[in-house]
């Protein structure tokens, strides 16, 4: 234990020697928002960085042009490190998701410094789009085959080791009417907008009827063209969310309800298109958990208690990757008046305080890496838990 303290205190120096570039790498990419699956800026800011520290860099990799895989090290375990990137329309890094690169490029390099060679393999892989599901296209295309342990870091109003990551599914949703003059011929008309505000009045008075940790909220995405032209043709986008995947099928059953309904009630056709890739419900590892929160504790940093759910709402193709290999998400707070996806949260994740948090926090995750890679008994525990919740991920 006596090396692995070493280790550790040599994690620590090396991300506060790398202070000052990740500082710049997190506002280069905060000022420069790319939207999923466009982050080519971001991309070749963190593989350049990553190749500069010794790491072997695959750009675009798992046939996704702003993804990527840097590997250092050699043999087993493996201890996979992720870097988020992807901004939100208008709003810009309103999720943090500069901090998120910036943390984890700093633990993938502290894990290089500290493990040495010959001793494990660390990969940093670059996952685009987690607004839009880019981790579960890496999942499907073997990025997280052979790894042993998946982390990642998340900026948050709140500290915590477990968040409660909803599963959610994503749909569109359609309605088609026929036009007519909206004074002259009224009754020669069929009107989608009616048929798609029946159903999003339906739908909100289903979420009276709901568990408090299920969500659904949706968007008119086209309601007309004009209000003296009857609509035939109208819009929307929507999401369903759960903790629980049984709890979110069930529901989303009921919001596809709502849509028909409104359909039948006003003459229109409907048309549903349910998103085939649904984020899953984050299952946070125990054992990695656990390892986290003491490492916080070394660094005099006090958590909430590692097997409590922390309350959150939101969700993140993290989860799926949680359900593929042993994984933790724990988020950390920074300094702001209100929670992710707002402008506010845009500022505060470029702020000082918010980038002296995030050290803090990838000081904590090298740590927990070196765990997985030095201490059998943490890689053993997290293993035998993850395979008791996935029996059928085992071999045959």
């Amino acid at each position: 234990m006596t090396d692995l303290a070493a280790r550790k205190q040599a994690a620590q120096q090396a991300i506060d020697q790398l202070s000052e570039d990740l500082r710049a790498i997190s506002l280069n990419i905060h000022g420069i928002p790319e939207l999923g699956f466009e982050e080519h800026h971001a991309h070749q800011t963190l593989t350049d960085y990553l190749e500069q520290n010794g790491f072997a860099v695959t750009r675009g990799a798992y046939e996704l042009p702003t993804a990527f895989r840097a590997e250092a090290g050699s043999g087993s375990p493996v201890v996979a490190v992720l870097c988020e990137y992807d901004a939100l329309p208008e709003i810009g890094h309103a999720c943090g998701h500069n901090l998120m690169a910036m943390t984890g490029v700093a633990a993938g390099i502290a894990l290089k410094e500290a493990a040495g060679e010959g001793n494990g393999t660390i990969v940093v892989l670059g996952t685009p789009a987690e607004e839009g599901g880019g981790k579960i296209l890496m999942i499907e295309r073997g990025a997280f085959d052979g790894v042993d342990a998946a982390l990642l870091l998340h900026p948050s109003p709140n500290d915590g080791v477990r968040p409660a990551l909803t599963g959610v599914r994503s749909c569109t949703v359609e309605y088609f009417g026929r036009n007519a003059h909206a004074a002259a011929r009224p009754e020669q008309g069929i009107n989608a907008l009616d048929a798609l505000i029946l159903a999003y009045n339906a739908i909100s008075m289903l979420r009276q009827q709901i568990t408090p940790d299920a969500r659904i909220h949706g968007v008119i995405t086209k309601g007309g063209v004009r209000p003296n032209i009857i609509p035939d043709h109208t819009a929307a986008s929507f999401l369903v969310r759960a903790t629980d995947n049984t709890r979110l099928e069930e529901l989303r059953q009921k919001v596809h309800a709502c849509f028909e309904a409104a359909a039948t009630a006003t003459g229109c056709r409907v048309e549903v298109q349910w998103n085939e890739r649904p984020y899953r419900p984050m299952a946070t590892n125990g054992p990695l958990g656990r390892a986290y929160h003491e490492n916080a504790a070394l660094l005099g940093w006090t958590l909430p208690p590692p097997d409590i759910e922390t309350p959150s709402g939101a969700s993140s193709d993290m989860g799926n990757v949680s359900h593929a290999v042993p994984s933790i998400q724990p988020s950390y707070a920074i300094p702001c008046e209100a929670g992710n996806h707002n402008a506010g949260f845009t500022a505060a994740a470029a702020t000082p305080e918010a980038h002296a948090a995030a050290l803090r926090a990838a000081k904590a995750l090298a740590m927990t890496g070196l765990d997985v890679l030095f201490r059998p008994d943490v890689h053993k525990a997290a293993h035998e838990e993850f395979r008791a919740a996935h029996p059928a991920m085992q071999p045959a």
